[in-house]
């Protein structure tokens, strides 16, 4: 008998550097939702663990980062009005999570990567593909409408033309393409894409927290309308910078010209 996989959120934390998978293998890591609490769980946890400098999410082998919802629960799960807002507030809470967290979050992109789990990675900070890696918005195939904030993501990374262009056609995009539209930072070569991501992530995980906290809550600010900005947020986390014993390390490494090793305080 083939071994049955229960359909899980992984966490593990090491090194400084959190990865998440999504594992729902049999179904191209469909997201069920007891998956969404479980990464809702998991980016809780995070937040609570200052050891933390970056967080990777992937999915669950070769063929998929995430390709959407489990349809195979959609009789159980959302056929009433009142199951479909439950869904909805559990996928919303794990994406308020992630949205929330102050750490980098890198998308991995292996494979599939459809609806659901394009909204996922366009919520990541950094995303990354391999070359043969296929994207799609179906929803106008489904009959699924994509609430403001989700769309507003895409809108925010893509722009307007290019988001209507997606989501109306609900057409297959590769990896190429993601990168050269700018969904995709960078995309690379599937027998690269292991040695590639870890180099990136390595890189964020030894630079100094702090500024980084600094220019994502800068970054998150700057995409708000101006009259809601949150500019005192953004200057205390500067002043934190330059008070900071990392900010010693630095001009330090420096002068005596060797790699700085920064504790995030």
């Amino acid at each position: 008998m083939p071994e049955v996989r229960v359909p899980e959120v992984r966490l593990q934390i090491q090194d400084n550097i959190a990865r998440i998978t999504l594992s729902n293998p049999t179904r191209l890591n469909a997201m069920t939702m007891a998956m969404w609490t479980q990464l809702a769980n998991a980016f809780d946890t995070i937040a609570e663990d200052a050891s933390v400098r970056v967080v990777v999410l992937a999915g669950d082998g070769d063929n998929a980062f995430v390709s959407g919802a489990d349809i195979s629960e959609f009789e159980t799960q959302r056929n009433s009005e009142a199951q479909v807002l439950a869904y909805e507030a559990e996928g919303d809470r794990a994406r308020d999570a992630m949205l929330a967290c102050s750490r980098p979050v890198i998308a991995a992109i292996r494979g599939v990567c459809v609806g659901g789990g394009l909204g996922l990675a366009g919520g990541c900070d950094l995303r990354y593909a391999t070359r043969s890696s296929r994207f799609r918005m179906p929803a106008a195939r489904l009959g699924v409408g994509y609430g403001l904030e989700g769309t507003k993501r895409f809108v925010d990374v893509l722009g307007a033309a290019r988001t209507a262009e997606l989501f109306y056609t609900a057409r297959m995009f590769d990896g190429d393409e993601a990168e050269r539209i700018g969904f995709a930072h960078k995309v690379f070569a599937d027998d690269e894409f292991d040695t590639a991501i870890e180099g990136i992530i390595a890189n964020i995980a030894v630079n100094a927290p702090l500024p980084i906290l600094a220019a994502k809550l800068a970054i998150r600010e700057a995409q708000k309308d101006p009259d809601v900005r949150d500019e005192q947020v953004v200057a205390d986390a500067v002043k934190a910078c330059f008070d900071s014993e990392d900010y010693k390390e630095g001009r330090r490494a420096f002068m005596e010209k060797r790699t700085p090793k920064f504790e995030g305080r």
